[in-house]
Parts: C-alpha cells; structure tokens; sequence
C-alpha cells in the first residue's frame, strides 16, 4: 500500500476574464471554451520549439467542472506563478512531470507571464475598441 503522491512544483496560473475574438479582435468572449475566466489552472508541460505559445494545462473544465488536461493558448493564461501542489487529481494528470525546484518553476512562471503578455499583444494588431474589458484593457490602471 502506497502513500499519498509526492507534491510537485508546477506553475499555477489564471484564464482570462475576457479574450479577444474574431476579426482583428473587436469581439469579446469570457474565458476560453475549455475553461471560464479566472479559473485556476495549471501548467504540466510546455513547447518551448514554439516559442511557449502553447502550454499543457490541467484544470477544471467549463461545463462539467471535472478535471480535463487540454492545451491552451499562453496568451489566454495571466498571473504566472510557482506553487507546490498536493492535489491528488492534479499529480495523476501531471504525472510526475513538475518543473524541479520552487526556483526552476518561478523562473519559468516569469518567462511565461511575458510570453502571455507578448502574445495577447501581437495576436490581433487591430486597436483596441472603446470601453474593450479585455485582459490587456482591465489589467492598465488608470494613472
């Protein structure tokens, strides 16, 4: 009889409330159609050939609330951070595959969080609309 799995380290991070969408990106969606917005989700593998625009990710799934492994756009992801999970149904789908120690994943976490930000940035160069509640748009604090 074994014990509980051993906590790993993955990066933790967030869906987007609100995505652009369509044309040059002058509609709005909420969440992605895996996931709802500002679900927590986690990242059990990367491709870094592609530049970390697509990421594994392991959390629960809009419409059934169970647990599902799908990839996911990095640019839909924000607020990257190292975190050491416990959960037994995220270890089962990860699979062992964490990012070693607290150090590698934060280091990986800032990578990721720029890629995002890159990304959300580059993917639809059209300007944004009037009152667009976008990530970008929500995330710039009036000053």
């Amino acid at each position: 009889m074994s014990g509980p799995p051993e906590p790993v380290w993955l990066v933790a991070a967030n869906v987007v409330l609100w995505r652009r969408y369509g044309e040059q990106g002058q509609e709005l969606r909420p969440g992605t159609k895996a996931y709802r917005g500002g679900a927590k989700v986690y990242v059990v593998d990367t491709y870094p050939g592609t530049g970390h625009r697509q990421l594994t990710t392991v959390g629960h799934g809009r419409h059934t609330g169970h647990w599902i492994t799908i990839d996911t756009g990095t640019r839909h992801l924000h607020t990257f951070r190292a975190q050491l999970v416990y959960g037994p149904a995220v270890l089962k789908r990860c699979a062992g595959r964490g990012f070693g120690t607290r150090e590698e994943a934060e280091v990986l976490a800032a990578l990721l969080e720029r890629v995002a930000r890159e990304e959300r940035h580059a993917h639809h160069g059209a300007p944004h609309q009037d009152g667009c509640r976008c990530h970008e748009c929500l995330s710039v604090t009036p000053g």
